[in-house]
């Protein structure tokens, strides 16, 4: 059963790297070489490079990588990632003989125009469009854009490890307790993300039935996170995507 590992990187992210017991490695989103150069040091092989956006913090290690292994880099359609061995679209199959992995291409765009992620293997690899208990900025997308991505994400299976890109759930959390403050499930999932900083664990990946219970960008369709987001608005929203743009809006502008 291959290991699956959240290498810490830069000062939030996490590069994901899912091993065997031989070494042989799948890298994803390497935005800094060093952290993926020590494991190889250590007896990691890399055989394959996924990469969820463009984003520098996620594919700058990449072509380090690639100088001194010669192993595929799967990346969206986007001409500013220009390290990539080939471009996948929704629906594709990416597979990964070497270690009898395979995964499905999502397309989830909303943080930029061209974001994918990578599902199969009980795991899904999020970027940056999906975060626990939060989600990313809209930088080059729509809220009907990424209100629809995280709708497809959150119709993966229950027990799909959700693994983003950054240590962002206490600090989203902390938002999240705001919008939906009578969430005893929100409640127990900050207490054990708390236990786990301080523990110098990662607080990911959660799981997708957690995230459905948890996050309220999951849950713009609830009663207390539609109440909230309009007594925060001073208005009703007129439908779900409307609530989702005012919340991602209370967001941006947070400060616990």
């Amino acid at each position: 059963m291959p290991t699956l590992q959240a290498l810490p990187a830069l000062s939030d992210n996490y590069i994901w790297i899912v091993s065997g017991d031989d070494g042989r490695a799948l890298v994803v989103d390497p935005g800094a070489a060093a952290p993926v150069l020590a494991a190889i040091d250590a007896g990691l092989r890399p055989i394959a490079i996924l990469l969820t956006h463009h984003h520098p913090d996620h594919i700058d290690g990449a072509a380090t990588l690639l100088e001194h292994h010669d192993i595929p880099c799967i990346a969206p359609v986007d001409p500013r990632i220009d390290c990539a061995t080939r471009r996948v679209v929704e629906g594709d199959t990416v597979a990964i003989p070497e270690m009898d992995l395979a995964f499905t291409t999502l397309e989830v765009h909303g943080h930029t125009r061209s974001h994918i992620a990578y599902h199969g293997e009980g795991l899904v690899f999020c970027g940056d469009t999906l975060f626990s208990l939060g989600c990313g900025r809209m930088f080059e997308g729509t809220p009907v854009q990424m209100l629809a991505s995280l709708d497809k994400l959150a119709a993966l299976p229950d027990h799909t490890r959700v693994c983003c890109g950054h240590e962002y759930t206490l600090a989203n959390g902390a938002f999240a307790s705001v919008v939906d403050p009578d969430n005893e499930d929100l409640r127990a999932r900050i207490a054990q993300a708390r236990a786990q900083r301080e523990c110098g664990e990662a607080t990911v990946p959660s799981t997708m039935a957690s995230e459905r219970a948890c996050n309220p960008f999951l849950r713009v369709d609830t009663p207390a996170v539609r109440a909230s987001v309009a007594a925060h608005a001073g208005t009703p929203c007129a439908d779900r995507v409307a609530t989702f743009a005012a919340l991602r809006g209370w967001k941006d502008g947070f400060r616990a």
